[in-house]
């Protein structure tokens, strides 16, 4: 190990301890995790505040616009949310026009979910104010870091995925 890493860790170890001082929930990650969350929500939200969209009705209209038509169940999988949540956003989003449903052909029990003309339409034009709340929440950590950052988010995620109460379909693959 040569001596540059071990006082970048040094360094890294020492901004952590003092960060702690300040406070002890700055020492712990699933405080961290939830107050940036919470950070992003509300810059989603600010970004995208003339469409009236929340950050989990715009990830189901992009899966919807991603896989197609999927019945209810899939789309949860897909966006790792509880069915009944899914159940409770669906309504919503049809009444405003963004979304159709139907029944299954093959199965009656299962319900059919798809992006409208006007649901298609919306996601578009959201694009520059999704991507404006996506960069300002993570532009304090320097560009040439940015990547490294996500993922290890991404690591984290997929690491604990199974401890979630909802599952999140994870594709195989992808290099490593």
């Amino acid at each position: 190990m040569g001596n540059s890493s071990k006082t970048s860790r040094k360094a890294a170890a020492a901004q952590l301890a003092n960060a702690v001082e300040r406070s002890a929930l700055l020492g712990r990650p699933g405080f961290l995790i939830r107050r940036l969350h919470q950070i992003h929500c509300g810059l989603f939200l600010d970004e995208t505040r003339e469409h009236n969209i929340t950050p989990v009705q715009y990830s189901l209209m992009t899966t919807l616009s991603t896989h197609g038509e999927m019945d209810q169940n899939s789309l949860a999988h897909e966006i790792g949310l509880e069915r009944t949540s899914v159940a409770e956003v669906i309504p919503r989003l049809e009444a405003r026009g963004l979304l159709k449903r139907r029944q299954s052909d093959e199965d009656r029990r299962f319900k059919l979910v798809k992006l409208s003309r006007k649901g298609v339409y919306l996601l578009k034009k959201m694009e520059p104010a999704v991507q404006r709340a996506h960069d300002r929440t993570i532009e304090a950590i320097p560009k040439d870091q940015r990547d490294v950052f996500m993922l290890q988010l991404i690591r984290l995620v997929e690491a604990n995925n199974e401890n979630g109460s909802a599952p999140f379909r994870l594709s195989k693959g992808g290099g490593g």
